[in-house]
C-alpha cells in the first residue's frame, strides 16, 4: 500500500489546475518546496524554454485607444521558473503566479499546465 505524496496547499483555487502527479526536490518549488505564491495569476502561452528551469511566457491582451475608439492587441513576455515536476514545453498554455523576486527577471512561477500544445521549436 503507497502513500500519496506530500503536496503543498499552494492556496489557489483555479479551474483546471491540479498538483503535478511527479515528485520534485526543488526547494522553489510552490507544491514540494517551500516558495510562497503571492499577488497575481496570469495565464500565457510557453515561448521559449531554453534556460534552465525557466521559461518565457508569453500573454496577450486588449488595450482601449479612446482617440480611435478601438482596441489594439498588446503582449508581454513574463519570465517564469519552471519546476521540474511540471516541466512546460513550448506551446503549452500554462498558470503562473506571483513570488518573490528568484533572479534579476524572474518573479513568477509556474504552478500548472493548463492546456498541452503541440511542441514548437
Amino acid at each position: 500500500m503507497s502513500e500519496k505524496p506530500k503536496v503543498r496547499n499552494v492556496g489557489i483555487r483555479y479551474e483546471g489546475l491540479r498538483p503535478p502527479e511527479k515528485v520534485c526536490d526543488d526547494p522553489l518549488c510552490p507544491w514540494h518546496g517551500h516558495l510562497k505564491v503571492r499577488g497575481g495569476l496570469l495565464v500565457g502561452k510557453v515561448i521559449k524554454a531554453k534556460m534552465r528551469k525557466t521559461v518565457v511566457v508569453e500573454r496577450e491582451y486588449l488595450v482601449y485607444i479612446r482617440k480611435y475608439m478601438r482596441y489594439e492587441r498588446r503582449r508581454s513576455r513574463i519570465h517564469a521558473h519552471n519546476p521540474p515536476c511540471i516541466n512546460a514545453q513550448p506551446g503549452d498554455t500554462v498558470l503562473i503566479g506571483e513570488t518573490r523576486p528568484l533572479a534579476k527577471s524572474v518573479a513568477w512561477v509556474v504552478l500548472g499546465v493548463l492546456e498541452k500544445g503541440e511542441g514548437e521549436s
